[in-house]
């Protein structure tokens, strides 16, 4: 806390920002457009191989993959706060080999400077590597799961049950192991 009281500074905000759960509007967008894209990948799939005609289960379709896509962005949310301040940690030893190699000639700039520079670096580059492995390991382990659904835990089942149970309960176990503190 800064020395006015219960204040922060404009620096202590962005700091409490870089580590906090809410994520900015562009990851946000990200999330969810990464989410419907693979919400509605299944639906090839019910499609063609299991003879669910678009023009006839299209509400199902729709209301199915409107809840994948919301709690896929949910565990994408999830596993990239997990995963953004363990990677920071690992990288801020280059980052700061490198930030301090390049400013070392520099001598206007002071210890501050450069340690907020490497602050600033490190969340970067923490943040774009949480996001992307997020979408990576969330896509994978949803689509593998509603393959595994699918195909051979309900495969003697209706294909409307087969295709709402294997979609949802894929989106809902990633969503739930996303939760997870390890």
């Amino acid at each position: 806390m800064s020395k006015r009281g219960t204040k922060l500074t404009k620096e202590e905000e962005l700091l409490l920002q870089d580590f906090s759960r809410h994520v900015s509007v562009r990851s946000s967008a990200l999330f969810y457009g990464s989410g419907l894209v693979a919400a509605l990948t299944p639906i090839w799939l019910f499609w063609r191989i299991h003879h669910m005609d678009l023009s006839v289960y299209w509400l199902a379709y729709l209301l199915v993959s409107g809840g994948c896509a919301w709690l896929i962005a949910f565990a994408y949310k999830n596993t990239k706060f997990g995963l953004k301040h363990r990677i920071a940690q690992k990288r801020e030893e280059g980052i700061s080999r490198d930030i301090n190699k390049a400013l070392q000639d520099d001598k206007k700039v002071t210890k501050k400077e450069k340690d907020e520079r490497i602050l600033w670096k490190k969340n970067e580059i923490a943040d774009y590597e949480a996001t992307t492995y997020s979408l990576f390991y969330n896509n994978l382990l949803f689509l593998f799961v509603t393959v595994l659904l699918s195909f051979f835990v309900l495969r003697t089942a209706a294909p409307l049950v087969n295709y709402g149970v294997s979609t949802l309960g894929a989106a809902g176990l990633i969503a739930l192991l996303s939760t997870g503190t390890k």
